[in-house]
This record gives C-alpha cells, structure tokens and sequence, in this order.
C-alpha cells in the first residue's frame, strides 16, 4: 500500500525515497537468505589426492630438468702447469744466453791473477747483502706509505717543495752515511736505513699505481740485468772498466736534462718531447748498466785497497751505489713495461 501511495506522490519524491525502499527491502530479504544453504561440492570429477613420489622419481626428474637448461655452467678451466714452466724455462734460458753473451763481448780477457781472491769475494758479497737489504728496505717501506696513505698526501702537497725537500733530504742523509767511519754503526746503519726511506717515498708513486704483477716483472728485469753486469765485471780484467766513470757522468747528466726537457719544451713539440722520452727511458737504462760494471770493479779495487791497508772496508758505502743503480733501472723498467700494456690496450 505505501509503495503504491509513494508512486502517485510523483516522480521526484519517489527518487527522494529510492534510498529508504532499498534498505526495506534487504532487511525483508536478508532472513528469506538466511534459510538457504550452500551446495556441497560435487565430488565425481575431482581427482585423486596426490601420492608423495618416490626419492628416485624425484631425483630423475630434477636431473632431467637440470640437463634441459640452456645454460650450462661450465666446468673450471685446469690449471696449465706446462705454459708456467715453459715461461721459467725460456726466462732462464734468455737469463743464461744474456750471461755468456755478455761475458764473451765484454770479458774477453782473463785476470792476471788467475782468479778472484778470497778477500775480494767476502768483500763483494758483504756488498751485495747490504744491497738486497737496502732494496728490501725501500720496497717495504714504499708499500708501507701506500697503505698509511700517506703516498696521496704527499702528492696533493707542492711538487716543488717535495722534489726539493726530497732531494736536500736524500743527499743529506747520504752524504752522512758516508761521512761516518765503519766502527760507529749505530748511526751510520740509522742514516743508511733514513736514506732508504727517502729514496721509498721516490718510487710510493709508482707502486701506488702500477700493478703488482709488472713491478715483479720489472724487478726480475732488474735483478737479471745487474746480475749479468755484475758477473762480467767481477770476472772481467782488474781495473778494466775504470775509465768508464767519466763519459758515464757525462751520460748522466744528459739524461738527467732530457728528464727536465718537458718543463722547458712546449707541449706542441711532440716528436722532440717523445725523442727526449726515449733518451730519458732506453738512454738511463745503458748509463746505469754501464755504471753497475763500473761500481762492480770500484768495489773490487777498494776490496784491494782495503787489503793493503790504504782504506778501512765499508760495504754499506758501497752498497748505496748499487742501490741507486737498481732503482734507476727499476723505474725505467717499470716506465717501458707500462708503455707496452698501454699499446696493447
């Protein structure tokens, strides 16, 4: 009755009681709803519950489905043990082919005295034990500043004030080395070991940069080309190569201008600036070759001297020039091997 009244109201007071009607109407049919009840599931098509398979099925079907991947991980490549030893092998064949061709150019004369002496040899080998010791020293110590980092500040700080206090402090401590008399070790051996670190904060640089595995090659480098050197110039005729020391100086000096010419030539000069590079690089690496036989024969003459009674024997001096040998060609080294690997690139 009230729904047909609410109709003849008209139009516009039905749409008003559209919201009212609505929630009459749910309220009747909500318990008519509540009688009904929800249909079980039918059973007939349902499958049978599933059996736990077996742990070879299993494993079958996870390696069957293993083995359908597209992609495969491949097995570790062996270690190849013959190229390693094939590499010792032709190193130490190029080591011993560089030995007995350069005593065959460079010694063709025997000693007079038919053999190196026993004081000569204790005295050259003190020599070259103080010289691993110092070349010991500066490599620890270089590694030490990379990893303090203290290598980086030293290269933020004003390169003129570095290489000039470096130097003061190199030829400082020196000199000093060599001013103090053998029996007063403890300062004398405290200078050396100061010496040592001065010329470490030198190479820091280029440890820093340069990779581990080329410093060990231009190390290896090193120790066979001073070692052959080294050889023809013990074995070589007394005094034989003395004489070299002046045009080895000069050479020097040469090369240590050619290591300033980029402070003078502009930058547009490129074939003179790559001329001076090569005389700086391959021309250090012959004047301190050079030099190497020449300190291994002053030794040897001072060992003689030393015999005689003329000068007291002091291997650490003597190994201070040796050291500077090996650093000079282990920078260079370091310098060639790293120009190489950037061609490659």
């Amino acid at each position: 009755m009230s729904f047909t009244i609410t109709v003849r109201r008209g139009p516009g007071r039905l749409a008003s009681r559209l919201p009212d009607l609505a929630k009459s109407s749910y309220r009747a049919s909500a318990p008519v709803r509540a009688f009904h009840q929800s249909a079980k599931p039918s059973t007939f098509f349902t499958s049978r519950p599933l059996v736990a398979s077996s742990p070879a099925k299993t494993t079958t079907k996870n390696a069957f489905a293993q083995s359908r991947t597209y992609m495969q991980s491949s097995a570790p490549p062996a270690a190849d043990a013959g190229s390693t030893m094939r590499r010792l092998l032709v190193g130490g064949a190029i080591f011993g082919g560089t030995l007995i061709g350069i005593n065959a150019v460079f010694n063709r004369e025997t000693r007079e005295d038919g053999g190196m002496p026993p004081y000569e040899r204790s005295y050259l080998n003190q020599t070259f034990l103080h010289t691993g010791l110092g070349v010991g020293i500066i490599g620890v110590t270089a590694r030490q500043m990379v990893q303090s980092g203290f290598v980086y500040r030293l290269m933020v700080t004003n390169p003129w004030v570095v290489a000039i206090g470096g130097l003061a402090l190199s030829f400082g401590t020196m000199l000093g080395t060599r001013a103090i008399e053998p029996e007063n070790y403890i300062p004398k051996y405290a200078l050396w070991t100061a010496f040592n670190a001065t010329q470490a904060a030198f190479i820091a640089p280029l440890v820093a940069f340069a990779p581990g595995a080329l410093i060990a090659r231009a190390g290896l480098y090193t120790v066979a080309m001073m070692g052959s050197i080294s050889f023809v110039g013990a074995t070589a005729k007394q005094e034989k190569y003395m004489y070299i020391g002046g045009p080895l100086l000069a050479g020097a000096a040469i090369v240590a201008v050619s290591g300033l010419a980029p402070l003078v030539i502009p930058a547009t000069a490129v074939r003179t600036l790559a001329f001076t590079e090569n005389l700086w690089l391959y021309g250090g690496l012959a004047v301190f070759g050079g030099f190497t036989l020449y300190d291994v024969q002053k030794i040897l003459y001072h060992a003689r001297m030393a015999q005689a009674g003329v000068i007291k024997k002091d291997p650490v001096n003597e190994s201070i020039s040796l050291e500077l040998d090996f650093l000079n060609i282990f920078i260079r080294m370091v310098q060639i091997l790293m120009m190489q690997q950037n061609r490659r690139k």
